[in-house]
């Protein structure tokens, strides 16, 4: 069910006093993704900030992307906590809103062990709707093993893992200790969905989406045909871009970088705060070299001299 790009997608913020949800800029924005044939979509993710959306908020977000949407994608709804109680929460609103499936982050800070973690990915998989696990220990500060995620696996509702480790052996040994079940792993990092769909892997939730999705759809799509020279030759002509959407902590950048390209993004809620104005210069020129991203300002521009034309002709 969860294959190819899903782009992990920001949510857009108003520029008002209470930084409100930007509903029609988020439905803009994802009807531009399906247009550009994407495969999935994800949100609520990190890259949406979901640790600063209230429970409500969620809800509204998960919402919109459904209606919008209209069941042409699988929409993979990222409903983790590091408070169980509040992922059963997220994750039934989550199902009786329409999701195709969430995504829960491995809860981070507390550090829970062997045991707890399979009781919290046990508790929120008996809920009845498609589970993908996302490990990703930078964030969290613990990494899920292979062993353990291949014992999950054998839940019924357990179909797969976000793998952000960076390890590829991990990747590697989690995709063999799986092959018997109808399990799915999915990159978790924009740059090594290559290498990860190499070893079986089935696509990336990816945050580069956001910006170019039309190649990271051809990579993708080109990989999973096995023409393998297409798709390298495309992995490193979006390797700037993968690099780029990490100069500093995400979504920082790809916040910015969606804005720049035409599309709604809005400001940050702190405590993540505006890129700075020498890594807005870097992203700029590297934004500069997507086709895609030309087109959108040149469009934008286009706009933009349309209107002040028709204000002039009224006077």
């Amino acid at each position: 069910m969860f294959k190819g790009v899903l782009p992990a997608i920001i949510t857009p913020f108003k520029r008002n006093s209470a930084m409100d949800l930007d509903i029609q800029g988020l439905e803009r924005n994802i009807r531009y993704l399906l247009s550009c044939g994407i495969h999935g979509i994800v949100p609520c993710g990190s890259t949406g900030e979901s640790a600063t959306l209230s429970i409500p908020e969620h809800e509204r977000v998960v919402s919109a992307t459904v209606d919008t949407v209209n069941g042409k994608i699988p929409v993979l709804a990222g409903t983790g906590s590091n408070n169980t109680a509040e992922a059963v929460i997220l994750t039934k609103a989550a199902k009786d809103t329409g999701a195709d499936g969430v995504l829960v982050i491995s809860p981070y800070y507390n550090k829970p062990n062997r045991a707890g973690l399979i009781k919290h990915y046990t508790k929120l998989a008996d809920l009845d709707i498609p589970l993908v696990i996302y490990n990703v220990p930078g964030r969290t500060g613990q990494n899920l093993e292979p062993d353990l995620i291949a014992e999950l696996a054998k839940h019924p509702n357990i179909v797969g893992i976000k793998e952000a480790s960076g390890n590829i052996g991990q990747v590697s040994r989690i995709i063999e200790l799986t092959q018997d079940e109808d399990f799915a792993v999915i990159s978790g990092d924009d740059n090594l969905t290559l290498p990860i769909m190499a070893l079986g892997g089935t696509g990336v939730i990816s945050v580069a989406a956001n910006v170019d999705p039309r190649r990271m759809v051809a990579m993708c799509e080109a990989a999973e045909k096995g023409d393998w020279k297409k798709a390298l030759s495309l992995h490193y002509a979006l390797a700037p871009l993968f690099r780029s959407m990490f100069i500093d902590t995400n979504p920082i950048p790809v916040k910015k970088a969606v804005e720049l390209v035409g599309m709604a993004g809005g400001p940050l809620r702190l405590p993540l705060d505006a890129l700075d104005e020498k890594k807005t210069a870097e992203l700029k020129k590297v934004l500069a070299a997507i086709p895609a991203a030309k087109k959108s300002s040149a469009t934008k521009s286009a706009g933009a001299k349309k209107k002040t034309s028709v204000k002039k002709s009224r006077r």
